[in-house]
């Protein structure tokens, strides 16, 4: 049978002194409240020796926080998503807050469902990557004070704070890259989803394309089949329908890695040939041959706003301070390696590792 969860009054009755003083000392109080070192030393010995738990409701019932954050997203294997949400972990861990991390796989239900879940728990705060439809629950919770902030990703036409990056400059400035570098058929393969940073990202690719006269070319792969073997069929009838394709600017890194493998696949175009460009790194494009340029996101940068901002909600819903919604918009930097620098410096890169 399970043992029976002690109370602090449970500890008080055990040592014969005030459920309050095992209240201070427990919870770091007893220096400021003058209770004596012996008594500190009492107090912390037996706890340890009957191995106390504090009742987590209770006290966030007492207190009114129970030191928790929700950090929800797509899909927290990405690697993206992953290395944001292992910095805001570090943060707020520093702070005293622990991190619940989660994936709402871009679904509106699942995405209410998690927030009433975690809202019954009485979770401090939000960190979201929303998906497209739940404006209307990310509305209520800013209107009934809980801390929210909307990450990657935010609603035009909602006032509440948010952390993205600048998606349409990126975009921008690195289809301009592709063009500088001599390349005329460009493709850009992204996600069919209506989410204001997907549909940045392919009017910064359009508007680079349009401006130099060259062909816009968009493969729209369903969101649903991202993951899938559907997405790679779809990419492979791209590339063998499209002969004069001489460049491809994949939007998300999961969208390069399905590419990748299409391209490396027999008959397909020589890797060395097509110019190659992502938005997202990850460490497997640093060693793939060729190398494969990217857009980056700070992640550590994001992880910091995000935390920042939250912490100052945190304060507005104690009454500590009051602010605005805190709105924060980066730059991301195009690294350029290998895969976009022209057909024989590929070539060049790949003969000197060995690997064509």
């Amino acid at each position: 049978m399970p043992t029976k969860r002690h109370s602090i009054k449970d500890i008080a009755r055990t040592l014969g002194v005030s459920p309050t003083t095992i209240s201070f000392v427990l919870n770091g109080k007893g220096p400021e409240k003058k209770i004596s070192a012996e008594m500190i030393e009492r107090v912390t010995a037996y706890a340890k020796k009957i191995n106390y738990k504090p009742n987590m409701l209770a006290r966030s019932l007492r207190t009114g926080s129970t030191k928790i954050l929700v950090f929800m997203v797509e899909d927290i294997s990405n690697y993206f998503f992953s290395h944001v949400g292992r910095y805001i972990e570090e943060i707020a861990h520093e702070r005293g807050y622990r991190v619940i991390f989660c994936s709402n796989e871009n679904d509106d239900a699942r995405s209410r469902d998690l927030i009433t879940l975690f809202l019954d728990r009485q979770v401090d705060g939000f960190i979201l990557i929303p998906s497209s439809g739940i404006r209307d629950e990310v509305a209520s919770l800013v209107k009934s004070g809980v801390p929210v902030i909307l990450f990657d990703r935010y609603f035009p036409d909602l006032k509440t704070s948010y952390v993205v990056i600048d998606n349409y400059a990126a975009s921008l400035n690195a289809t301009r890259h592709l063009i500088a570098g001599g390349y005329r058929h460009i493709s850009f393969v992204t996600t069919d989803v209506e989410q204001v940073q997907m549909l940045d990202r392919s009017r910064g690719y359009t508007d680079a394309i349009t401006a130099a006269g060259l062909p816009v070319n968009i493969l729209r792969v369903p969101f649903a089949d991202t993951y899938s073997e559907r997405a790679k069929d779809l990419i492979r009838t791209h590339f063998s329908t499209n002969d004069a394709l001489d460049a491809v600017f994949f939007s998300t890194n999961y969208l390069t890695q399905s590419g990748l493998e299409i391209i490396k696949e027999p008959g397909s175009k020589s890797i060395t040939e097509l110019g190659i460009l992502t938005f997202d790194d990850n460490d497997l494009f640093r060693i793939n041959t060729p190398t494969i340029s990217a857009v980056a996101q700070p992640m550590q940068q994001l992880a910091e706003e995000l935390m920042r901002i939250m912490l100052l909600l945190l304060l507005k819903q104690k009454g500590k301070t009051t602010t605005e919604p805190v709105q924060v918009t980066l730059p991301a930097e195009l690294i350029v390696r290998g895969s976009s620098v022209g057909t024989r410096e590929r070539i060049v890169e790949a003969s000197t590792t060995g690997r064509l």
